[in-house]
């Protein structure tokens, strides 16, 4: 009998797991994503994690018949949901083939949904390892009225319409990662303001009941002044955002600390948002953090005592916090991530820990059939 589940498990998915968006190449030239950076890997200390390697093979995350099997793993040990970062770089879409080639082609994707996280910072040189030091500027995240109005017609038309799409109340959610750059690409809080009812509007008039929009919080950018003279939190309360959550423990917490240390953190942040956002936060759980497979010196900044064990108490945290209400319209927990990599925060099995992460979902959030 299939196991019931009645919370929406949603797995940041990071789309460079493959070589089929040509632009890569100035980071990974051996053609295959940024599995180049996994596999090279070595440890930089003593009782550093690595290597590390995919008990799936280096695959292509951008082939259907890869992306069936990973939902049948995913739907099967409770990640209902993918939330796909998106990118838009020099007026054109970065890095969709995991999405479009991937999930969208694999006959089984009605199987669970999938939504946009639009990832709208900067990039800059640390995807090659060989220059991730310099910090060298690549591209603008920032993007300007028309192109913002092109990106919201594309994804209403190609995404939202997709009966996978995720929605809350029957609106699509869609989330934006710098809230800050978008206002500056836009050219102030009035005009960001306009452009976001814009999105909205044109969302009702494809059809839907309205836009369900999310922010990506980042703690140290909260008291950040604005053209209008408020800080981003206040902008954040007065604009009528639907949702908020975080990336990743990484944007409020010491990460350089054993895990358990880390969830008396996240414990006090969740209870800080609560009483200085007013909007609705959808708990974040991360895996875990090392970013040192992308740099060439060590970041003592790791995450230890990350085990599936130590990480199934933070997805029971987010269980519980969902089955107190805290204003949530969906029992939505993002999870980072699925396959984060190179930032040591992935569910993705292992040669470590095998299908430990996934098993410890699965554990939390799926209900054994009566």
């Amino acid at each position: 009998m299939k196991q019931k589940q009645q919370y929406d498990v949603a797995a940041i998915i990071w789309p460079a797991y493959t070589g089929n968006e040509p632009r890569t190449r100035i980071f990974w030239p051996e053609g295959y994503g940024e599995w180049q950076t996994v596999k090279a890997m070595k440890p930089l200390r003593p009782g550093h994690a690595w290597p590390r390697k995919p008990l799936w093979g280096y695959v292509n995350e951008a082939d259907p018949f890869v992306m069936e099997m990973e939902i049948e793993a995913a739907v099967s040990h409770g990640v209902n949901t993918f939330i796909y970062d998106w990118y838009w770089y020099d007026n054109e879409p970065f890095l969709e083939q995991c999405l479009d080639d991937g999930f969208l082609k694999a006959r089984n994707n009605h199987k669970m949904k999938f939504y946009l996280m639009w990832a709208n910072h900067n990039a800059n040189s640390m995807w090659d390892k060989r220059n991730a030091e310099l910090y060298a500027p690549i591209w603008n995240g920032a993007v300007d009225r028309k192109t913002f109005d092109a990106i919201v017609d594309r994804t209403i038309e190609k995404y939202f319409k997709h009966p996978s799409y995720y929605k809350i109340d029957g609106k699509p959610v869609y989330m934006i990662f710098e809230l800050e750059n978008l206002i500056k690409g836009l050219g102030g809080v009035a005009e960001t303001e306009r452009a976001l009812a814009y999105f909205r509007e044109q969302t009702v008039k494809a059809g839907f009941p309205g836009l369900e929009l999310h922010l990506v919080l980042h703690d140290k950018k909260m008291d950040l002044k604005l053209d209008s003279g408020e800080t981003l939190l206040s902008f954040i309360n007065r604009a009528g955002f639907d949702g908020a959550t975080n990336y990743q423990f990484f944007d409020f917490a010491d990460m350089g600390r054993p895990y358990a240390e880390i969830l008396e953190d996240v414990k006090k942040e969740w209870k800080h948002i609560k009483e200085t956002v007013k909007v609705p936060y959808y708990p974040n759980v991360s895996v875990g953090w090392d970013a040192n497979p992308r740099y060439n010196h060590l970041l003592n900044n790791i995450c230890v005592e990350n085990t599936p064990e130590e990480v199934k108490k933070g997805f029971e945290l987010a269980k519980q916090y969902v089955d107190d209400g805290n204003g949530m319209r969906a029992p939505l927990i993002v999870v980072n991530s699925w396959n984060e990599w190179t930032e040591g925060s992935y569910l993705e099995p292992d040669d470590l820990y095998g299908y430990g992460y996934l098993e410890a979902i699965r554990d939390t959030f799926l209900q054994k059939p009566e």
